[in-house]
């Protein structure tokens, strides 16, 4: 569920249990439409332990106690249903996720993994300025004679197109389509 939007927006995915922390980051940002082009991070606070164990891209800029997606399995912060991670993406917007194992279920061996199984609202176009930045987007969008809307609407056609037209209310979880995580960790370090 991203944080600070109501009504909320939020996703319902399956993932396999073999997932690492990475392979989840690739599926949220699929599930919720963004583009992948900014950092992010998970924290998790483990029980009896008062600090949280840190998941994304290691970089010295933001800490070096970041352990690396791509080595983490999900298993080491999602054990029990209930159990929640922080997940931030892009630190300029600033876009704030719970993440809660909803449960453990016995793998479907005719279902492909992950798939969106249901959700609710499209989710904000990336690099729209966070919470304040969506909020004028939105008013912007919805008043024609804005002096900002004419460009508003150029904005999202040239850098977002699957948001043009942006309906806020339309989500269709039949529509999502998962990429595949060792490709997208290919192409973001080049190996």
């Amino acid at each position: 569920m991203l944080l600070g939007i109501e009504p909320p927006v939020w996703r319902e995915i399956e993932v396999s249990e073999s997932y690492s922390f990475w392979d989840l980051h690739v599926a949220v940002q699929d599930a919720m439409g963004w583009m992948d082009c900014h950092l992010h991070l998970f924290s998790i606070k483990p029980k009896h332990k008062s600090k949280p164990i840190q998941i994304g891209i290691p970089d010295e800029e933001f800490g070096e106690d970041i352990l690396p997606g791509w080595e983490t399995p999900i298993k080491r912060g999602f054990t029990e249903p209930g159990e929640l991670a922080k997940y931030e993406y892009d630190f300029g917007d600033g876009w704030l996720h719970n993440v809660v194992l909803m449960g453990i279920l016995l793998a479907d061996g005719e279902a492909k993994y992950p798939h969106c199984l249901a959700g609710e609202r499209a989710c904000p176009p990336e690099d729209c300025g966070g919470i304040p930045g969506y909020h004028n987007l939105l008013e912007t969008l919805r008043n024609p004679d804005s002096e900002e809307h004419d460009d508003m609407v150029e904005w999202l056609k040239n850098h977002h197109r699957n948001y043009h037209p942006f309906d806020p209310d339309k989500f269709d979880p039949k529509a999502i389509k998962f990429t595949n995580p060792k490709e997208r960790l290919k192409n973001a370090f080049g190996g």
